[in-house]
């Protein structure tokens, strides 16, 4: 039977909107195969315990962000033998450390106390050792940068200080705060390395008021380093971040980071972690 004219130019058109598909077809399908998903061991409630590895293992998790530790243990992960063991188990059970944090920065501030300069240094070399890319330096609590500029001028001055030596290492130090992005930018540009980036907070960011859709086009791809998703004390999706948005916002930049997301403190105080995070890591892995 042959086609109609009509019928002719309307296939034409159909076949010529697929061709021009197709390649944000392709584009989001290689942005979903980007990244792999971890969780934060203190929100699994293993902060600085290797249990945190099979905790995650049964959970189904990629990977772990870990916790270099505490003033009581002397950040105790800077211990060779430590880190040892926790390669080895990260081998045995498969579960990566996908990156470090320095958490107890938000008890002994960075903007101030001299024994975190140290901290921050070592936390170079045990990043080097499990071989990831990214130290995370937690700006809370104590640590607040908000309406402190001579806080943010001190942590400016230390970190010229030790960013040659994390470019040298090829790590990432990245800064997790309330800032806005605009704040964060400056920090950035006063300290002029490509070793000091942003670890982005979406639950974070909105707390203090900030759009975050709009904070990611003015932070753009290079200056993310990696992602914490959280709802504090809820389920991913039963929150008030729109994750679909955040899914699409991310694509629009091309981000793509050290392809590491890390769930965080997304659980009601009721639920069991595993069930919890099994809930999470399903809805994460549907939009990303």
């Amino acid at each position: 039977m042959s086609l109609s004219r009509r019928q002719l130019l309307h296939s034409s058109a159909l076949l010529g909107a697929g061709y021009a598909l197709a390649p944000s077809l392709d584009f989001w399908a290689d942005f979903k195969r980007r990244f792999h998903i971890g969780a934060c061991d203190w929100s699994l409630g293993k902060s600085g315990n290797i249990e945190a590895f099979e905790l995650a293992k049964t959970i189904g998790l990629s990977g772990i962000q870990v916790n270099l530790g505490n003033l009581a243990n002397d950040l105790h992960l800077r211990q060779p033998a430590l880190q040892a063991q926790y390669l080895a188990m990260s081998k045995s059970t498969g579960v990566k450390i996908s990156s470090l944090a320095v958490s107890e920065l938000n008890n002994v501030p960075y903007k101030s106390d001299p024994r975190t300069e140290q901290w921050v240094s070592d936390s170079i070399d045990v990043a080097r050792a499990f071989g990831v890319s990214v130290v995370l330096l937690a700006f809370f609590v104590k640590n607040d940068l908000r309406n402190d500029p001579e806080g943010i001028q001190e942590v400016i001055r230390r970190l010229k200080k030790v960013a040659p030596k994390a470019e040298q290492a090829g790590v990432i130090l990245g800064i997790e705060s309330y800032l806005t992005a605009e704040e964060h930018l400056h920090i950035m540009r006063e300290v002029g390395s490509p070793a000091i980036k942003v670890f982005y907070d979406f639950r974070n960011a909105a707390d203090a008021g900030n759009d975050i859709y709009t904070e990611l086009k003015t932070l753009g791809k290079k200056n993310i380093c990696e992602l914490h998703m959280k709802e504090n004390r809820l389920l991913l999706g039963k929150g008030t971040i729109d994750w679909p948005r955040v899914a699409t916002a991310l694509r629009e930049i091309g981000y793509r980071g050290d392809n590491w997301m890390q769930i965080e403190w997304a659980k009601p105080d009721a639920e069991n972690v595993v069930t919890a995070y099994r809930h999470n890591l399903a809805y994460l892995k549907d939009l990303f």
